[in-house]
């Protein structure tokens, strides 16, 4: 195909009255809440199925009922699929499920599912250490290998993975060793599988590492945000009070002074670039990181 054809043929797909993602089966890890649940009511009104996964399972059948609810002609957009991204048994039944719901096909998946257990080098456990890497490295391998034949496969469909990093990963961020070596992993995966998984099949993978994005990560630790992990034990999320305000002092604007933009992001505003990247606008950018920092670490 010459440039010209090329270009007719990428114009002719800026028209989806349909929406970006009609006909597609997406998998969202973590979308119970925050950025996963925003990507799944993204991705939903632009067309696609979408299987809602989180480890509460109240939250995930929550969204998927809002999703069904909103649908504008009824049909069902979404299913609920809980489970925990630690369980390795979990991924079968995932991506059984969400094969069926798409009629045998899955065209997406965005590995989210995450959370921080902060503490810095010389006092950190192997548990701290062990469990960040199983959440933000393995489920990610573990959901994309089972999910494997059904995006090795030459049907003309596209497909498309997002892993989703931070700039901890990027840039490294002192009191989380375990969550930056982690979020770093991941841009290693997805080149891999962009490497193995593009020639063939043209799949498409890249890495979105997000900035300071408002979500319960991001928030007073005070405010009591917690998960649990699979033996009981409660892991309490987001920045401890003081760390804050010695950030923002008398200036509140003080704590964004290193964002361009001078605020943090919206989680519409980054899943709304989840949602791009997975898009027909996005189909010839492949094996990257894309930060959606408001320009930070620029």
């Amino acid at each position: 195909m010459s440039p010209t054809d090329r270009a007719a043929q990428i114009s002719s797909h800026l028209n989806f009255p349909q929406g970006l993602l009609a006909g597609q089966t997406a998998i969202i890890t973590g979308s119970g809440q925050g950025i996963g649940a925003e990507c799944a009511r993204l991705f939903a009104n632009e067309g696609a199925k979408v299987v809602v996964c989180d480890v509460d399972s109240s939250k995930s059948d929550a969204v998927a009922k809002s999703i069904n609810d909103a649908s504008p002609d009824g049909s069902k957009r979404a299913i609920s699929v809980p489970g925990d991204v630690l369980d390795k048994a979990y991924f079968d039944v995932l991506v059984k499920k969400a094969a069926e719901f798409g009629g045998g096909k899955i065209h997406i998946i965005v590995n989210n599912a995450g959370y921080t257990w902060d503490g810095v080098i010389h006092k950190m456990s192997d548990k701290q250490w062990d469990t960040m890497l199983a959440v933000h490295g393995t489920a990610p391998f573990r959901l994309v290998r089972t999910a494997a034949p059904y995006f090795r496969v030459k049907d003309g469909e596209k497909r498309c993975i997002v892993n989703i990093s931070s700039t901890s990963g990027t840039h490294g961020n002192a009191g989380q060793a375990n969550y930056s070596m982690g979020k770093a992993g991941v841009t290693g995966l997805t080149k891999t599988i962009a490497k193995e998984w593009g020639p063939q099949f043209g799949v498409r993978v890249n890495t979105v590492a997000f900035g300071h994005i408002n979500t319960r990560l991001t928030q007073a630790k005070e405010e009591g945000a917690f998960i649990v992990t699979p033996d009981g034990e409660r892991v309490a999320l987001g920045i401890p009070g003081k760390q804050l305000s010695d950030r923002k002092g008398a200036d509140a604007s003080a704590a964004y002074k290193d964002i361009p933009l001078g605020r943090p992001g919206t989680v519409t505003e980054a899943a709304a670039a989840v949602l791009a990247v997975v898009s027909p606008l996005f189909s010839y950018v492949n094996g990257q990181t894309i930060e959606v920092t408001g320009g930070r670490n620029m």
